[in-house]
């Protein structure tokens, strides 16, 4: 009961918010609305540790959803481990982030409908990842899809948070098309999607084979393709990335909730919970662990060059989430996990720290027209320099022990993609460092670069923001060491207890904790090391950064442009399919769909108007009408006599 008290606490919220905003008020809105999640808050981690503690999963039974044919799906809320992790992370993280958006909101004319989608959206997640079957989970799936379609475009008079909003809503339906495939080849192979009846027949099915365009392929490897394919789009990976950074278009909470606790993790959820079957896939699980490596890379040398706060932490997301999936790849599943959980404390805290400078900063969000901030918003500082320890993976805080199993995992995997997840994600890990420090130094530390004007409104945010900032600040700080033991560590068979598969010949988890010394030290002198160059850079010697963007022009352009994927696709996608479509409209659809009716519709007319001009009301004229109609009937007679 109290485990889907959890999960419904946010939705009763959400309905109450939506349907009756206007009514009762936006303050009595937005209490609904926060009383839900802070429900759902207390009931969700008591769920994970009463789980932890008499280690029972379970399935609690809400009905029959639908009987057609052959297919047979209940809706009911898996218990176990990975889903109560889930839950009670998301359920507090996103109780945060709402307490949050009430200062943040506070000056917003429509915060009900705010804090409707923002409930919904907990709620669709918290769905997928109790899902107890495919079925279900796609419904949580495109759920999260929706709602970020509704908050990436909450302003929606603006023409660019539009704009954002569509493309993350186009390119997450790009993904889920095979995403889908991938969900009914399964009910082909399985004849079910309940998890329970394909996980326990994964072994039987791994010589079948899928026969397309004349060729036969693994079976499993196909469904292990196709429902990466759809991770790749909601965790925004290299190729499906390029809606991340848009979405910081919708107010800041939006971001710390999409990019922290809710829908990028989806993919990598779904990684995890497919694992018995991701097991016997080995060309599938190497290819997650490339685009992962390459996704962890790509994103930190974009991350270095970027200006707004924002997208910044933006592309740090991306590329943290390459490092899941790198540990996914290689079947560290667990630390895919950990490092899931412990990201979603210090990217929160990033996130709603971010917001709390643009608060202050008057809505400005250049970090090149900030600077010295530390003395003026010292708390907001302060929680941002943990936020980056973290991430940054300095001991002793949460991020050293997720980011570094990983890393260790890679070089374990002893593959050839293995190395290459290694080298990438050592990389990535300097960069990280780097480019967060550079956000950090540009931020708060050195000469003011702000407007006069700006400074003298700079204040430090309200207490009800900056409590959610302090919370998270403890997270940041102590997860990675209160879930060590559990998630990777002495105690992980006995707490995952079956919730995450690993093939027999899989002993990755077992030999993280003996790794090489030099291997265990590498991301931490890795990230010394990028802290050091961000110093030097922006602090020490500020007038390299405009150097070296003057000599190596090139370089910048090229990283300041993200690799150039938006102009890409644009020419490659967007401007075919716009003249395509324009063709469409007024050829196919105003020429011939609407010219022929239309054309029709004008001889009618035209002809009526010519016959309404026989009417003119003469008696002699119809006479003489009639007089001519009747020789002609004669004629026509005679002649045909």
């Amino acid at each position: 009961m109290v485990y889907a008290i959890a999960v419904f606490a946010p939705l009763v919220g959400a309905l109450i918010s939506g349907l009756l905003g206007k009514a009762i008020g936006d303050r009595a809105a937005m209490g609904a609305s926060v009383l839900g999640m802070l429900i759902a808050a207390i009931c969700g981690p008591y769920a994970f540790f009463a789980l932890v503690q008499d280690g029972h999963s379970s399935t609690v039974d809400l009905g029959t959803w639908m009987e057609v044919g052959k297919l047979h799906v209940s809706w009911s809320l898996r218990y176990d481990p990975l889903s109560a992790a889930m839950v009670g992370m998301v359920s507090f993280v996103s109780m945060l982030i709402h307490v949050y958006s009430i200062g943040y909101m506070s000056h917003d004319a429509t915060r009900w409908r705010f804090f409707a989608y923002l409930s919904l959206f907990t709620f669709a997640m918290l769905m997928l990842v109790t899902a107890d079957n495919l079925a279900q989970l796609f419904f949580g799936w495109e759920g999260v899809g929706l709602c970020s379609y509704l908050l990436i475009g909450y302003w929606y008079e603006k023409p660019s948070a539009c704009a954002a909003a569509i493309k993350a809503f186009v390119v997450n339906r790009v993904a889920d098309l095979p995403f889908a495939v991938g969900l009914a080849l399964i009910f082909m192979v399985f004849g079910s999607i309940e998890f329970s009846t394909v996980f326990a027949n994964v072994s039987k099915h791994t010589a079948d084979s899928y026969h397309l365009f004349g060729r036969d392929f693994p079976a499993l490897e196909a469904i292990g393709f196709l429902l990466f394919i759809g991770a790749m789009g909601k965790s925004a990976q290299l190729g499906l990335h390029v809606w991340l950074p848009d979405a910081m278009e919708g107010p800041t909470p939006v971001s710390a909730l999409i990019h922290a606790a809710t829908m990028v993790t989806a993919g990598v959820f779904l990684m995890a919970r497919m694992s018995p079957l991701m097991e016997f896939a080995p060309c599938a699980t190497a290819f997650v662990t490339i685009v992962g490596a390459s996704t962890a890379l790509f994103a930190a040398t974009v991350g270095c060059c970027q200006n707004d706060i924002k997208r910044v932490i933006a592309y740090s997301t991306c590329s943290q989430l390459g490092y899941m999936f790198v540990a996914a790849g290689v079947g560290a599943y667990q630390a895919s996990v950990f490092h899931l959980i412990t990201h979603a404390f210090f990217k929160a805290l990033l996130f709603l720290a971010a917001g709390s400078v643009i608060h202050a900063m008057s809505d400005e969000q250049d970090m090149r027209k900030m600077g010295g901030l530390a003395k003026f918003i010292p708390v907001t500082c302060a929680v941002m320099w943990i936020g980056n320890l973290a991430l940054a993976g300095i001991p002793p805080l949460a991020g050293s022990y997720s980011k570094d199993a990983i890393i260790t995992a890679a070089y374990l995997a002893h593959s050839n993609v293995g190395s290459y997840a290694f080298a990438c994600t050592v990389l990535a890990a300097f960069l990280t460092a780097f480019y967060s420090w550079r956000l950090l130094f540009m931020t708060f530390h050195g000469k003011s670069r702000a407007d006069h004007h700006v400074m003298e409104h700079v204040h430090e945010s309200p207490l009800v923001m900056l409590v959610p900032l302090l919370v998270l600040s403890v997270g940041a700080i102590f997860a990675g060491m209160a879930l060590n033991g559990w998630f990777i560590g002495h105690e992980q068979e006995h707490f995952w207890h079956g919730a995450i598969f690993n093939n027999p010949h899989n002993e990755i988890m077992h030999h993280i904790e003996h790794a090489p010394l030099s291997v265990e030290l590498a991301p931490l002198i890795a990230g010394v090391l990028g802290i050091a160059l961000a110093w030097f850079m922006y602090i020490s010697r500020p007038e390299l950064p405009a150097i070296f963007a003057k000599e190596h022009g090139g370089i910048y352009r090229f990283l300041l442009n993200k690799w150039y994927f938006d102009e890409l696709y644009d020419r490659i996608f967007v401007r075919p399919m716009t003249r395509i479509a324009r063709f469409a409209w007024k050829i196919g659809d105003a020429t011939i769909v609407d010219g022929v009716p239309n054309g029709l519709a004008a001889i009618a007319a035209g002809s009526a108007r010519q016959a309404v001009k026989l009417q003119t009301g003469s008696l002699a004229a119809y006479a003489f009408t009639m007089l001519i109609g009747v020789v002609v009937l004669v004629g026509v007679f005679i002649l045909f006599r």
